[in-house]
């Protein structure tokens, strides 16, 4: 991995098993004590997906809306992996804020009975899915003798993209027909082994800065589809979602936490190149500025907090059976204070 120049991570990822059981006591859990009103305790993941996070940090912003309402704000931040322990440790009460894929939350959502509620968007990004293999140019291309990399098989954001797909391709009693030949892999994993080709793993639905890196590693990987193809136009890839008690109980803390997000959103579209030299400082990112600012600067990728094509997953999963809940819109399952942006 060093060889190859990617990106890292010094973390191991949770498996998904432990969910259901940990859900299943959500109720109990959320209605117990919220954190103290100027106490917050927020967990990102890893990835330019999470920017906006890493310039509220980097900027002290959330600390400063919270002097300007007049509450000295402690803020804890917390580096996960994986929507599985995110959902675990808000569950428990130990964190406030978790960050994760559109579905992830949307299951916490529909677990909890809307106790846990989403509330922003982290930015529309699309995720790839890539092949070495010159055979696939569509999914239906794809056979059992392929296998397509993702970082939480048949759960997360990635595998619940291709089962939208999926059901459309091959018939909603078929929607978890390329589950079968997924793999869980962390997207440095698969990202090297596309770049390096040998191994079983031939395909990957990735996320930046990962595509980015494996289509210009490997001539052989090309692009079958993106998620914006599947869903329609540019949608957003991860949330932030917390539970009601805190929302409630803490008016002011949330408050200036999400004024914090809505000014790093502005400010990275004002200054890309000092966003990117950000990202790599507070990730600790061994990626190069030129690279990181070129996905800044792509088109495709919108850092903003406004929800986009969200409503897709709430209403096509709950088609499939995966949620059990229906959502009437968006504002069903984001918390009150989105509301006022233009989202979907």
């Amino acid at each position: 991995m060093k060889a190859l120049g990617l990106w890292t991570l010094g973390v191991s990822f949770a498996r998904h098993k432990g969910l259901g059981a940990a859900i299943g006591i959500a109720a109990a859990l959320l209605a117990g004590p919220a954190a103290a009103e100027g106490k917050i305790r927020i967990a990102q993941q890893f990835g330019i997906g999470y920017l906006i996070l890493d310039v509220v940090r980097d900027q002290k912003l959330i600390e400063k809306h919270g002097k300007e309402a007049g509450v000295d704000i402690a803020v804890e931040w917390a580096s996960i992996s994986g929507a599985t322990a995110m959902n675990e440790a808000l569950l428990a009460g130990n964190l406030d804020i978790v960050s994760a894929g559109v579905p992830p939350a949307l299951t916490m959502w529909d677990r909890t009975k809307g106790d846990v509620k989403m509330v922003a968007a982290l930015g529309s990004l699309p995720n790839y899915v890539l092949t070495t293999n010159p055979d696939v140019h569509t999914l239906k291309d794809f056979s059992d003798k392929d296998r397509i990399a993702v970082p939480a098989a048949g759960v997360g954001f990635q595998s619940r993209t291709l089962q939208i797909e999926a059901a459309k391709l091959f018939g909603a009693e078929n929607f978890q027909k390329l589950d079968e030949i997924s793999i869980s892999l962390p997207h440095p994993d698969a990202t090297a082994a596309l770049i390096s080709g040998g191994t079983e793993v031939n395909s990957h639905f990735s996320s930046a800065p990962f595509y980015y890196q494996a289509l210009q590693g490997n001539k052989a990987v090309h692009k079958v589809i993106s998620s914006y193809d599947i869903l329609g136009g540019p949608a957003t890839f991860n949330v932030l979602y917390s539970s009601t008690a805190f929302h409630d109980d803490n008016p002011k803390t949330y408050a200036a936490f999400y004024r914090a997000l809505g000014e790093a959103a502005k400010w990275i579209n004002a200054n890309k190149k000092e966003a990117a030299d950000t990202f790599i400082r507070q990730q600790q990112s061994k990626l190069s500025p030129e690279l990181v600012l070129e996905i800044i600067n792509d088109p495709e990728n919108d850092f903003t907090i406004v929800p986009q094509n969200t409503f897709i997953y709430a209403s096509e999963l709950y088609k499939l059976g995966v949620l059990k809940s229906q959502a009437a819109s968006w504002k069903d399952y984001f918390f009150s204070e989105a509301h006022g942006e233009n989202g979907g």
